[in-house]
C-alpha cells in the first residue's frame, strides 16, 4: 500500500509539472509579472508620449488597466481574451481604420515581436498589476 502511495505522488508531481506551459519544471511567469516584463516596455517606448502618465490623447490612458478597458472616444482599447477585436491591435498592426491613423503615428511601425507580445497579453486577459502606474 505504501508504495502504491508514493507511486502515485510521484505521478501527481509530474502531472503537475507537464502541465504548465512549457513542460516539465517550467513555469508560465505569473500574468502580471508578463505586463510588467514585457508588455509595459512597449507602451513606454511607442505609445507613452500620447497616452500615459498626465497625457491621454484622444481620452485613451494606456497607464491603467481601466484606462484600457474604458478606451478613449472610439471605445475600449482592448477586448480581453481577443486581439483580433481588440481595437489597440487593428492600430498597431496599421490595419486600415475608416477615421483613425494607425499607430504610433509619427513613428515607424512596432515589430511584429512585440505586436506578437502584446496579442499574447490580451488572449491572457490584458491583466495590469494595480500599482503598475506607480512604477
Amino acid at each position: 500500500m505504501r508504495r502504491l502511495a508514493v507511486v502515485l505522488v510521484a505521478m501527481g508531481i509530474a502531472l503537475l509539472g507537464w502541465g504548465c506551459k512549457g513542460g516539465p519544471g517550467q513555469h508560465e511567469a505569473p500574468k502580471t509579472d508578463f505586463y510588467s516584463v514585457k508588455v509595459r516596455p512597449i507602451f513606454r517606448a511607442n505609445c507613452y508620449r500620447c497616452h500615459g502618465g498626465m497625457n491621454h490623447r484622444g481620452g485613451l490612458s494606456l497607464a491603467t488597466q481601466a484606462g484600457i478597458l474604458k478606451g478613449g472616444k472610439h471605445g475600449p482599447a482592448v477586448v480581453p481574451g481577443d486581439p483580433a477585436k481588440s481595437l489597440l491591435v487593428q492600430l498597431i498592426r496599421h490595419e486600415q481604420m475608416a477615421d483613425l491613423k494607425p499607430m504610433p503615428p509619427k513613428s515607424p511601425k512596432i515589430s511584429d515581436a512585440d505586436i506578437a507580445v502584446v496579442e499574447q497579453w490580451i488572449k491572457a486577459g490584458a491583466i495590469i498589476p494595480e500599482d503598475a502606474a506607480s512604477r
